[in-house]
């Protein structure tokens, strides 16, 4: 595997990752969830079927740093700066639009129970995969 954690990530394989994250099941087992490198291992799997190599801790890194970005132009956008932009937005927001803002506290303390009374998965689903 040629990926090493420099390597950029092309535009291609951030649409293959926009692509896996997009679909119901797998937004609906990051949402919230705290622990979730099996979800991740998973996503690094269907992206290696998709001719992208690159390991659970890219793909995390890169969900993390696309979601900051996201949140970062969009609190922008609310605020009136309409000048901030960032490429995948559009796709971005199908995919986050319906996350509370809660969860930016449920990072910073460990638990937020309006996310967690959200979620009807159950704590097992990570680990079948």
């Amino acid at each position: 595997m040629e990926s090493g954690a420099g390597k950029h990530w092309t535009e291609e394989e951030v649409k293959a990752l926009l692509s896996v994250w997009s679909e119901k099941n797998i937004r609906k087992q990051l949402h919230g969830t705290l622990r979730n490198k099996g979800i991740f291992i998973y996503i690094a799997k269907r992206l290696q079927e998709l001719g992208v190599c690159r390991d659970w801790k890219q793909c995390r890194a890169k969900y993390k740093n696309l979601k900051y970005e996201y949140r970062t132009v969009k609190y922008a956008h609310n605020s009136g700066d309409v000048t901030k932009t960032m490429k995948f937005f559009h796709d971005l927001d199908a995919i986050l639009r319906y996350e509370p803002v809660t969860q930016l506290a449920a990072e910073e303390n460990g638990r937020c129970p309006a996310t967690e009374t959200q979620l009807n998965t159950s704590p097992t689903a990570e680990s079948t995969q």
